[in-house]
């Protein structure tokens, strides 16, 4: 494990280790969060730390909502002075709107795992949103469903996608190259980690699969916040014994959606960034899964379309711009919303979402257990 930088956090003496969880509960205080919640997962830190330090090398109907006519809206916004998927002049900081995606292909890379499909060739890359702070998180997520070796005979690479913190981002880099050197698994770029740059972390991991995983099969895109069935998803939707899909994406799927113009919503989208009055289908940001075909196509596409801060629906647009379509799935597959945790209802899923690490740890061993069977 390399040793941590120095920072105000780093008293001489103490082992690099123990000042990680330190300085670690110290940051969880400043980073906005409840004081309640901190007390609550900080028992799980400790645990999570002396667990790696005691683990050497251890680093049937469609689902569809009413269509809509997306052509109608593409030839009324060709007509119209300004259309948002076309190629824009590059604005200027002074011109630019305060929700404006900043997009572009040179942001380096902080923390990569660049040798990661060296040796394999993943059938599934799991891509999971967090953000710099949420230690807790990443730790659950491994523990639980992230866990590479959760589908035998199926190989399974999970990464987790984050940015800079906006506030406390040297102290928190210190500690995310800590975490990466115990379990190799954080890929971050040098762009500031808020909400409405969600889109950029996104581009990040279609970047990531063009240059270093071209030969994945399929690749996951997860909240954080999410319980996700993976061997379901593989045995029921991606079925390894058939060739790979092509130009495949899907998830909990959305038609007919229109941009939120109210700044009371942190869904809220100008007229200056999108002014079109529908998206175009999208799967639903919680977690969608595309074959990794489509990575490279997205990934070049979005240098040449103006970049929206909604995530999921800049997606759809960029499947637009490529003439793909998202593909249907059995419906309640993907859940967008909570579900009340029950074995039977949850082993036929893929997603259910607002899924806390310690909820998340709690209900799992319980869905692992092959003892327990189902009543229906």
């Amino acid at each position: 494990m390399t040793t941590m930088k120095a920072f105000v956090c780093h008293p001489q003496g103490f082992p690099t280790l123990v000042l990680f969880v330190l300085c670690s509960m110290f940051l969880f205080l400043l980073v906005a969060r409840p004081e309640r919640e901190i007390f609550e997962v900080s028992p799980l830190l400790l645990k999570l730390f002396n667990n790696a330090q005691s683990s050497p090398g251890s680093a049937q109907a469609l689902q569809s909502t009413p269509d809509f006519e997306w052509g109608s809206a593409l030839k009324e916004g060709k007509e119209s002075k300004f259309f948002a998927l076309q190629s824009p002049t590059p604005p200027t900081a002074s011109t630019r709107h305060p929700l404006e995606v900043v997009y572009s292909d040179g942001y380096p890379f902080r923390l990569n795992e660049p040798d990661k499909c060296q040796k394999i060739s993943p059938f599934l890359v799991l891509f999971v949103i967090t953000e710099p702070q949420d230690i807790v998180k990443r730790e659950a997520i491994r523990k639980t469903w992230g866990n590479e070796n959760s589908v035998p005979g199926i190989s399974i690479l999970r990464l987790f996608l984050t940015g800079v913190h906006p506030r406390f981002g040297s102290p928190l880099q210190n500690l995310l190259e800590e975490e990466s050197s115990i379990y190799r698994d954080i890929v971050q770029q040098d762009f500031l980690d808020t909400y409405n740059n969600l889109t950029l972390k996104t581009l990040m991991g279609m970047e990531w699969i063009s240059k270093f995983c071209p030969n994945a099969s399929y690749v996951m895109k997860a909240d954080s916040d999410i319980f996700l069935n993976v061997e379901y998803l593989v045995s029921k939707l991606l079925q390894p014994h058939l060739p790979p899909k092509k130009d495949y994406m899907t998830g909990y799927i959305y038609r007919n959606t229109k941009p939120i113009r109210s700044k009371a919503y942190k869904w809220y989208v100008p007229k200056e960034v999108y002014p079109n009055d529908t998206y175009p289908p999208y799967c639903g940001g919680p977690g969608y899964v595309f074959s990794a075909d489509l990575a490279p196509k997205i990934y070049k596409v979005a240098q040449t379309i103006r970049v929206i801060n909604m995530e999921d629906s800049f997606m759809g647009i960029c499947l637009h711009e490529l003439g793909i379509s998202v593909t249907n799935s059995p419906w309640g597959l993907f859940n967008v919303y909570k579900l009340t945790y029950e074995k039977c209802r949850f082993s036929k899923v893929v997603v259910v979402h607002h899924f806390g690490p310690q909820e998340l740890l709690e209900i799992w061993p319980r869905f692992q257990d092959r003892n327990e069977t189902c009543k229906s």
